[in-house]
């Protein structure tokens, strides 16, 4: 087996889809399809089992699964160190990071970099914060830059930044202009981003300061991502905690309005793995921090 039929192999498993996972690698979807029929001709395992227009993992497949991970994280630690005997001349840095980072703050970083250094490759991972410490605690990122607490002996966090979370509703909402105590915390309609989330778990923490459990609120809806919630609180009736970063524009077009109700200042933090070794790209880009 080749090192390109893992890699294929990978992305269908992490899609269930053939095309999409084409689509992922810029390949055709005969390639793919190819591909995955050469492994399971050669070793008479059926890894991917059809089903609709998608497929999913076989019993053997998601065996193998790990195993070809494994393979394939090897691979890149193999190209990383190559990379790094050339400098910074040549080189590939992936970074993670949770929503409001990866959308508002990292950013013009990612840029500044770029222009420094225009032959290193970047990626940047966007997830939450619980996934975000996944993908370096796993190899799939090199770095991570988060808003959330993780507490796990493989990671080391250092601060790098912060911002602040505000309450927002519709313009019309009838708590806009008035002061919010834990009875109008308790009353209103939530849309909160999901557990795992690095700012649902800061509203969670500000929540107990005032004596209000998150269970005391009428939670009516949990979205993925800072736009879905604000699209949600826009639509008018439902109060959410975000970071001031994400609803700015929508604040400075009267869409949407800040409540009259103060949480505390948080922080973002580096997430960097205690034992694998930090390439050079990954040490400039923190040297440029």
């Amino acid at each position: 087996m080749t090192l390109e039929q893992l890699r294929i192999f990978a992305a269908v498993a992490e899609r269930q889809h053939m095309t999409r996972a084409a689509e992922a690698l810029n390949l055709t979807q005969s390639a793919v399809s190819a591909a995955i029929a050469a492994l399971e001709g050669r070793y008479g395992a059926r890894l991917f089992e059809r089903v609709g227009r998608g497929v999913e993992l076989s019993a053997e497949g998601a065996a193998f699964l790990p195993e070809a991970r494994a393979v394939l994280e090897r691979a890149e630690a193999a190209a990383r160190a190559l990379d790094d005997l050339a400098g910074l001349r040549r080189g590939r840095l992936t970074l993670a990071a949770s929503q409001t980072v990866a959308s508002y703050w990292l950013p013009p970083r990612l840029a500044r970099f770029a222009r420094a250094h225009p032959a290193i490759g970047l990626k940047l991972m966007a997830g939450n914060t619980a996934q975000a410490a996944e993908w370096v605690k796993s190899g799939s990122a090199d770095l991570a830059f988060v808003e959330g607490q993780i507490e796990t002996a493989e990671l080391a966090r250092a601060p790098v930044g912060g911002d602040t979370l505000g309450l927002y509703a519709a313009p019309d909402h009838p708590l806009v202009g008035r002061p919010i105590g834990p009875s109008q915390l308790k009353a209103a309609s939530w849309v909160l981003r999901e557990t795992g989330s690095g700012t649902r778990s800061h509203f969670e923490q500000a929540l107990a300061a005032r004596d209000v459990p998150i269970q005391a609120l009428y939670v009516r809806l949990e979205t993925p991502s800072n736009e879905a919630a604000l699209g949600a609180v826009e639509a008018g009736g439902l109060v959410t905690a975000v970071s001031d970063l994400a609803a700015a524009a929508l604040v400075g077009v009267g869409r949407v309005s800040r409540l009259a109700c103060e949480l505390p200042p948080r922080d973002f933090a580096l997430l960097a793995h205690r034992e694998r070794r930090r390439s050079r790209a990954a040490a400039a880009f923190l040297k440029m921090l």
